[in-house]
């Protein structure tokens, strides 16, 4: 269904298109998405939201976060610009590896935390879910905010002027190195 609604697009283009998705089955519409980025702007966004393929008591999603790094390296090197969301954070076990393979796989991240980020205030919609409890067992912090910005310390030093933070990051906007 997604590459048939691609190619209508390729004949009456948007001016803009973000192709946002948790698959790796992105890389199979490459060769439209390149004929699409010739007609109008194109970004591809991939979620990984953690180096962990899944939290405990949390069922594992549909691509593996290898499968998806793969992906953004596929997209990228095809000259489609391509973003790693990392929406919502999740514990992680090397951030610090984990956002060096992000440096060298897309142009840019976006990092987001369901506080501020699940369209609820505060987080009250995710709060509702497993996952907060999924997450405290890992790292009791992943919850807060602070976390948020633990993490963005971290991407900053791979990705120094390519990283985004929640609305301004899925808008193309990246903090200043």
């Amino acid at each position: 269904m997604t590459r048939s609604v691609l190619e209508a697009m390729c004949d009456n283009p948007p001016d803009e298109l973000i192709l946002q998705t948790h698959s790796h089955l992105v890389q199979s519409a490459t060769d439209i998405l390149i004929d699409l980025k010739s007609k109008c702007c194109v970004r591809v966004h991939i979620s990984i939201e953690s180096d962990r393929d899944c939290l405990p008591g949390l069922p594992p999603p549909c691509s593996s976060v290898e499968q998806r790094l793969k992906a953004c390296e596929a997209t990228k090197a095809a000259g489609l610009f391509t973003v790693v969301t990392v929406s919502p954070i999740l514990p992680m076990d090397c951030p610090d590896e984990f956002f060096k393979t992000v440096a060298n796989v897309s142009n840019a991240v976006v990092l987001d935390h369901f506080i501020g980020g699940d369209g609820s205030n505060n987080g009250q919609r995710t709060l509702k879910t497993d996952l907060p409890a999924a997450m405290r067992a890992i790292d009791p912090e992943s919850t807060d905010l602070d976390f948020r910005q633990r993490i963005i310390d971290i991407a900053n030093r791979y990705l120094p002027g390519r990283v985004g933070v929640s609305c301004d990051g899925f808008a193309g906007k990246y903090l200043e190195d």
